[in-house]
């Protein structure tokens, strides 16, 4: 395995990382509250970044993602390229491909996905959809909805359908999300219904906010560092004292294992390797770790932490956003757990 980025995967990653930095300040998400700030995504479209993605792969849309979690940026990027870009490259048929990839490319179309699947759409005999999903992440934003339904196939939807209905909803984090209900929509069939489509969109969603994840757990701990380095307490520094290490430590360490099961999961699924399994493990450490680390972040601010205006309560927030979304600790144990006995049965058999 080698996660070294190539020289595109590099330059991407630099560009989002200076676009990101310029423009996520903490006036701007301020001003933004929980919406989007529409500027930005403007300015990453126009940057070509989303578009980028088809050519540096999901490891590169890691590395892109860390840079978005380290200012918490509020742009609807890891929807668009895992349920939108990625989704219809890899599985769309040649004219979903020719009609969907432009406006996905240049932001004019946004995607977003109702997962993972809980049953809560099925398709009635006529071939309409039916049913809700209590919320999806960009949904006000969205222009197009991967459902899958009971199934685990995979539709199409426009949000501007008569038949859809998209009801804000308020998260923890700040992630423009709805209430999904569709009533008798005509979907569009991903592609042919392939075998396995559910399954690959998924372990790359997982994998992508586990970048996410892990750009949001160094945003905090560089926060913590940068205030227990410059606030003083009997006449030294906060981070002299071995608890302060010690906490400090064990956080850099979570946020290096999310980071690295991320970047393996993603090197394994660009070099088309089987990487469900790693996805799982990158998602139990963005869940279980990230929960920790954005804990940590947060406490060793002390009562400055408490600020609900504080930056670095963003963090926090999203840290517990993502720590559920798509499955929290538990879940994903067990799904990794019933995968591995799976595989060892075939494997004896």
């Amino acid at each position: 395995m080698d996660f070294t980025p190539s020289e595109e995967q590099a330059a991407a990653q630099g560009l989002a990382a200076r676009i990101f930095g310029d423009l996520s300040t903490h006036e701007r998400l301020t001003a933004a509250g929980t919406g989007t700030d529409a500027e930005l995504w403007k300015e990453l479209c126009a940057a070509g970044l989303p578009a980028a993605v088809e050519d540096v792969g999901l490891l590169g849309l890691v590395l892109i993602l860390e840079e978005q979690g380290r200012t918490t940026a509020q742009v609807p990027l890891a929807a668009t390229c895992v349920y939108g870009l990625l989704a219809v490259a890899a599985h769309g048929a040649a004219e979903q491909r020719e009609r969907l990839l432009p406006g996905l490319r240049d932001g004019t179309a946004v995607a977003t996905g109702a997962f993972p699947a809980r049953g809560g759409v099925r398709i009635a005999e006529d071939g309409a959809l039916y049913g809700a999903v209590p919320w999806v992440p960009w949904l006000r934003d969205a222009t197009h909805v991967l459902v899958a339904d009971a199934e685990r196939d995979l539709w199409i939807v426009r949000t501007g359908d008569p038949d859809v209905t998209a009801v804000p909803v308020e998260t923890t984090a700040p992630w423009s999300a709805g209430r999904l209900v569709l009533d008798g929509v005509r979907g569009e069939r991903l592609g042919n219904g392939q075998p396995g489509a559910y399954a690959d969109v998924l372990a790359t969603a997982r994998t992508a906010f586990a970048g996410l994840q892990a750009g949001v757990c160094a945003g905090a701990l560089a926060r913590a560092v940068h205030h227990t380095v410059t606030r003083e307490q009997f006449g030294r520094p906060l981070s002299t004292n071995q608890g302060v290490l010690l906490r400090a430590a064990d956080a850099h360490m979570d946020t290096e294992a999310i980071r690295v099961t991320a970047y393996e999961a993603a090197w394994r699924h660009d070099e088309r390797r089987p990487c469900e399994a790693q996805a799982l493990t990158a998602a139990w450490w963005a869940s279980e770790a990230g929960k920790r680390v954005v804990h940590a972040g947060q406490h060793l601010h002390g009562g400055t932490g408490a600020d609900l205006d504080h930056p670095v309560h963003r963090h926090f927030l999203w840290g517990r956003q993502l720590d559920a979304y798509l499955g929290c600790g538990g879940e994903v144990l067990e799904e990794l757990g019933l995968l591995l006995a799976h595989s060892s049965q075939e494997g004896a058999s």
